[in-house]
């Protein structure tokens, strides 16, 4: 088992990427903690449930990432319960879609809310900064610390989605400074970047646009969870030891615009 005794945090991990990694990182031998808001508390108990009968070791701990005290409470937990924090998978992330300003044909000007605006990257950009600074911490501590970040394919500019494409492009800068940053105390920065995934939030896609977003990628499917899944398993495995600083997009092929 690659995670063999480590420690991760998993935000976002009571559904979709998320729960996926949770459970890949728990087959890996990982102890993971699942981190998620108070509302998935119930489905965030499941997943914990789930890994513990498969004999794995794991823990609920409820944060908002975009709260300091919330995310700093969290680690704070973690180090408590297992003694050490190694991985970092910064999953948690929300949409707000809207257009910056449109017209309708009505001849009314509709503008993306300041709340719209702020929602997004306050838990996309920022909550991604707050985990990833403090989880630092007990990392440069041991020496040691493996980051996976969530960006999107999404980072390359989508209409009706200016907040959430400006918080995953800021993800991708992120992860770049940290890994910059971080480098000297031994802990690796990378994130993902993935394309359309079965979750709760594409669920939510009118069908005749899935047809039309599917024809495009190159695979011709949405991602399975647990595709994304394997990729943060590999970056903060020992396997991705030499790898920093790097974006990985798995997107199917739909970014090669063809």
């Amino acid at each position: 088992m690659r995670l063999k005794d480590k420690v991760a945090i998993v935000t976002g991990g009571a559904s979709g990427i998320g729960r996926a990694t949770v459970l890949k990182l728990a087959e890996e031998g990982a102890r993971v903690a699942i981190a998620d808001v108070e509302s998935q508390a119930e489905l965030a108990n499941q997943v914990c449930e789930q890994v513990m009968a498969a004999g794995g070791a794991a823990m609920v701990t409820l944060a908002n990432v975009a709260n300091r005290a919330q995310v700093e409470a969290m680690v704070e937990a973690v180090v408590k319960q297992f003694g050490r924090l190694d991985i970092l998978v910064a999953n948690a992330g929300i949409t707000r879609d809207a257009f910056t300003v449109r017209k309708s044909k009505e001849g009314e000007i509709k503008k993306m809310s300041d709340e719209q605006w702020d929602a997004v990257l306050n838990v996309n950009l920022k909550g991604t900064w707050l985990c990833a600074q403090a989880a630092a911490v007990p990392m440069m501590e041991q020496k040691y610390g493996k980051m996976s970040l969530t960006a999107s394919f999404a980072a390359n500019g989508n209409m009706g989605q200016a907040n959430y494409v400006s918080s995953k492009a800021g993800v991708i800068g992120l992860t770049r400074t940290l890994a910059l940053e971080f480098a000297r105390y031994h802990i690796n920065v990378n994130c993902v970047a993935p394309g359309p995934t079965k979750t709760a939030m594409t669920a939510k896609i009118p069908q005749d646009l899935v047809l039309k977003l599917t024809a495009k990628i190159p695979l011709g499917r949405f991602a399975e969870p647990e595709e994304m899944a394997s990729v943060h398993a590999f970056l903060v495995s020992d396997e991705a030891s030499y790898i920093t600083g790097q974006c990985l997009v798995v997107d199917g092929g739909d970014t090669l615009g063809v």
